[in-house]
């Protein structure tokens, strides 16, 4: 239920965003306000979703998807540029998250971070 908030949270994100590039630097009123919302949106869910997935994971995972799916919004709705630095960025940001997933908190067969995870639940 956990990765549901966090996509929500994702979705409320990208929305929010969008709304700030249609605001035209908060010049028109109702993008201004779908800033707002959207953004409320976003944290509401992440901060729910951090009562179960750690900090620097759910970050990690709303700011890479997030990331990547503003450019990729960007370029179709708002018929932007994209540079090979751009995507070479994007590649680099996606490995992040794949290895915090692969090898963050919660991956370690230690007996002391099997403890710690259990007692931060």
């Amino acid at each position: 239920m956990a990765y549901l908030y966090l996509m929500l949270s994702i979705a409320g994100e990208l929305f929010g965003t969008s709304m700030l590039k249609a605001s035209q630097g908060f010049t028109r009123p109702l993008p201004a306000v779908g800033v707002i919302v959207g953004f409320l949106f976003s944290f509401f869910f992440l901060s729910i979703t951090l009562k179960s997935i750690p900090l620097n994971t759910a970050y990690a995972i709303w700011s890479g998807i997030g990331s990547v799916a503003t450019v990729i919004i960007s370029v179709l709705i708002w018929k932007e540029k994209i540079s090979l630095g751009s995507l070479i960025g994007i590649a680099l940001i996606v490995i992040g998250v794949v290895v915090l997933n692969f090898f963050g908190p919660g991956h370690s067969d230690s007996p002391e971070a099997a403890k710690t995870e259990q007692l931060s639940q």
